[in-house]
């Protein structure tokens, strides 16, 4: 789908009724969704929630009381230290955050939490009365699982919904899976059956290079929420880390020769399965992209 008519050079309606120039626009209110922890390997889905924070000058507009869900021996507090050496204690909490995106008719509710100890329902019940009063229209799980991928290709990103609708617009599948859950498949389970338009999108991150940060794994949800909202975000410095971490990670598994086999192995199946990159769609993907970075700093 091009970001704007080839005939008469008229936005064109993106996903969720997201239009680029379109200020006069009705609204349309995305809540973006991620949790740190069990849910987020590699901290890649609260990375990402940060940078779209910070790069939109989100502001504060609701935190759940902590003392009501979280267990601080689990979930303990963390004492931080600015450059005056002062400290501060931060306690695990979930906030919403909200922001316009400049250019669009696109506002954004972001959602960064601690995943609860207690009272899961209570918890996810108060979040989606919150996005009612914000006028939420649609609503974007991310999170970050390990998975056994290579770390040498593309970080793969999987897109499922259980909203019939944005099924067909979007191509992509219905949930399939079955196990144990997070609170990430949770809320976005409660917030379907509340009548929220529901998305998640999950980056699989190599196992055997878990630890945070995992700039590659975030760089792909990024790139991902940049092709479904239509919009364009600061990823350079980004994509300078991606490639460091590979480099880094490349010295790592060559000094052991079983890793190095393990991964080798990897990208053989991962090759035996993907289809080419250098697809019709892939193409067209990458030069809206293109455009999109082309308009936005021009």
């Amino acid at each position: 789908m091009s970001t704007f008519d080839e005939k008469n050079s008229q936005p064109q309606v993106g996903p969720f009724g997201v239009v680029r120039d379109g200020d006069d626009t009705e609204k349309v209110t995305v809540m973006i969704a991620a949790f740190e922890g069990w849910n987020d390997a590699g901290d890649a889905a609260t990375d990402a929630l940060k940078l779209m924070s910070e790069h939109y000058g989100a502001r504060e507009v609701f935190e759940v009381s902590p003392d009501d869900f979280y267990d601080y021996q689990y979930s303990r507090p963390v004492v931080r230290r600015g450059l005056s050496g002062e400290p501060k204690l931060q306690w695990p909490t979930t906030k919403l955050s909200k922001a316009s995106v400049p250019g669009t008719n696109l506002e954004l509710v972001l959602l960064h939490g601690w995943e609860p100890s207690y009272k899961w329902r209570t918890f996810t019940a108060e979040l989606l009365e919150q996005a009612t009063t914000l006028d939420v229209d649609f609503v974007v799980m991310i999170g970050a699982l390990l998975a056994d991928v290579p770390h040498t290709r593309p970080i793969p990103v999987t897109l499922t919904s259980d909203t019939e609708e944005l099924r067909d617009e979007l191509n992509i599948e219905a949930p399939q899976y079955e196990g144990p859950t997070g609170i990430v498949g949770v809320l976005s389970h409660m917030a379907a059956l509340a009548g929220f338009p529901t998305i998640s999108m999950w980056a699989a991150v190599p196992h055997y290079v878990a630890q945070s940060p995992s700039p590659k794994a975030e760089l792909a949800l990024l790139r991902q929420l940049e092709e479904l909202l239509r919009i364009s975000l600061p990823v350079e410095p980004i994509v300078e880390d991606s490639e460091a971490w590979e480099r880094g990670v490349n010295e790592l598994s060559e000094e052991d020769p079983e890793v190095a086999a393990y991964v080798r192995q990897l990208e053989e199946a991962k090759d035996t399965v993907d289809l080419p990159e250098a697809t019709g769609d892939a193409i067209a993907r990458e030069f809206e992209r293109y455009l999109r970075r082309r308009d936005d700093r021009g």
